[in-house]
């Protein structure tokens, strides 16, 4: 492949995962953004929390609506949907002087957020050769953690103006239109063209993200035999075929949030204050942390493909049950001793450390990826869904429980959690790496008839 192509097909998956950065920045952002909008718009505790949260209830909705209709009208359709509505909620939060504005606009932009979160993982996961899917898959993860490091560095700099929140929430505008403009030079899903009888057109982008061409006719083959099967919805998404996905996903997108670790990402401040941080210090050790994400992250990407995705699942697990352990016992002694302080700081980052290069993005990548193809929209549509639900949940239930019970003992119950899902991988997951989408979907279909099952 030529220089020229190369680049072609960077920024082809760079382009198809910058939803992750604008997923990211309007999650993150909120965190320093509310403690200027509270007092300028004088909201209660109540008012705060829907301002909060409004993102995550939009991104539920998001999330179920726009993934089933990429099934429909096609992958980069609604990629370039989802960036003009993102160019909405921005402006809207920006511009809103009053909270009920406010809400209502971060409804919109969290539905753009769990849209991008159901499409562009599949949208990568079609795209990329089997070789190398999940370390492009994980370029999706990578945008999220760049996108939170952005809005912790824009919470720092503005956090002296007077309107210093208006810039924070609607500077997300500027990379949702450029991911709008990118939309129009990205290619669509080749199996999607395939599914509308564009066999041509999709043999067209499979050579230009293959390496020769007779790998991209052997894949066209391979997706015009799965592409037969008649498209189809929920009863085949919960069918005896599509179960063990269903299964994993579920799970997967459930453990990824009570493992605490978007909490641990939201009140990172407020957890190094509780250890004896100053404000000052706290907000800077929060950008430290987003920068090591961003990297911890990027060397995910490159070792994604080298190790087995339930390896990295496993070792993640047990290393963020083990730092929540330390971080729960240093923070009981925190208190009284600035060892334990330091303990407790520096086991939280490698915690999210251990979060940033496993969980975090290979949930995403496996969801993406092991769906059918007629319900792969739908499939991780719902997968979203129930991760977006789960992280509602978490996020809306911390604050109570940390006040119930205190850093230490609450970290704990997430250790154990972190050990349960060392379990359910083992039990409930299949290995998804180095296999094309349609060798996943063929050995679905071949334990679903060894179990008896026969298609109408």
């Amino acid at each position: 492949m030529n220089e020229k192509k190369r680049m072609s097909t960077s920024l082809i998956y760079f382009f198809g995962a910058l939803g992750g950065l604008l997923f990211g920045y309007d999650t993150g952002v909120i965190s320093g953004a509310i403690l200027f909008i509270q007092k300028q718009l004088h909201l209660g505790s109540w008012e705060q929390g829907w301002v909060v949260s409004a993102v995550l209830i939009g991104a539920i909705l998001g999330s179920a609506t726009i993934g089933p209709a990429s099934d429909k009208f096609g992958r980069r359709k609604l990629l370039m949907l989802s960036s003009i509505i993102f160019v909405i909620g921005a402006i809207g939060s920006g511009l809103a002087h009053n909270f009920e504005l406010l809400v209502i606009s971060r409804i919109v932009l969290g539905v753009a957020v769990g849209g991008a979160s159901a499409l562009i993982p599949t949208y990568l996961s079609e795209l990329a050769p089997a070789e190398k899917r999940g370390g492009i898959g994980t370029m999706f993860q990578l945008m999220i953690m760049s996108g939170i490091l952005l809005a912790y560095i824009s919470n720092y700099v503005l956090s002296d103006f007077d309107l210093g929140w208006r810039f924070m929430l609607g500077l997300a505008a500027v990379p949702a239109a450029i991911m709008f403009f990118g939309g129009v030079a990205l290619p669509e899903s080749p199996r999607y063209l395939v599914r509308q009888g564009d066999d041509q057109e999709a043999l067209a982008v499979l050579k230009q993200l293959q390496s020769n061409d007779q790998q991209a006719q052997a894949e066209l083959d391979d997706i015009k035999l799965q592409a037969s099967m008649k498209s189809a919805g929920f009863k085949e998404l919960f069918g005896v075929m599509s179960r063990p996905v269903l299964i994993m996903a579920m799970g997967l997108a459930i453990f990824q949030q009570v493992m605490g670790a978007n909490t641990v990402l939201y009140y990172a401040p407020t957890i190094f204050t509780d250890v004896g941080f100053g404000v000052s210090a706290a907000l800077m050790a929060h950008i430290g942390i987003g920068i090591f994400n961003v990297i911890v992250t990027w060397i995910a990407m490159k070792v994604m493909d080298k190790i087995d995705r339930k390896t990295m699942l496993i070792a993640g697990a047990w290393g963020m049950g083990i730092t929540l352990m330390v971080m729960s016992i240093a923070m009981k002694f925190s208190g009284h001793s600035h060892v334990a302080s330091y303990i407790a700081a520096f086991a939280l980052t490698i915690y999210i450390a251990f979060f940033s290069a496993t969980w975090g993005p290979v949930m995403w990548v496996m969801i993406g990826e092991s769906f059918p193809l007629n319900i792969r929209g739908l499939g991780n549509s719902f997968g979203s869904v129930v991760n977006w639900t789960a992280n509602t949940i978490v996020s809306l239930t911390f604050p109570p429980l940390l006040n119930a019970f205190g850093t230490g003992s609450l970290f704990i119950g997430y250790a154990v959690l972190s050990f349960v899902a060392i379990w359910f991988v083992r039990k409930y997951t299949i290995e998804t790496r180095n296999q094309s989408l349609e060798q996943i979907e063929a050995s679905l279909r071949s334990r679903a008839h060894a179990k008896g099952w026969t298609e109408d």
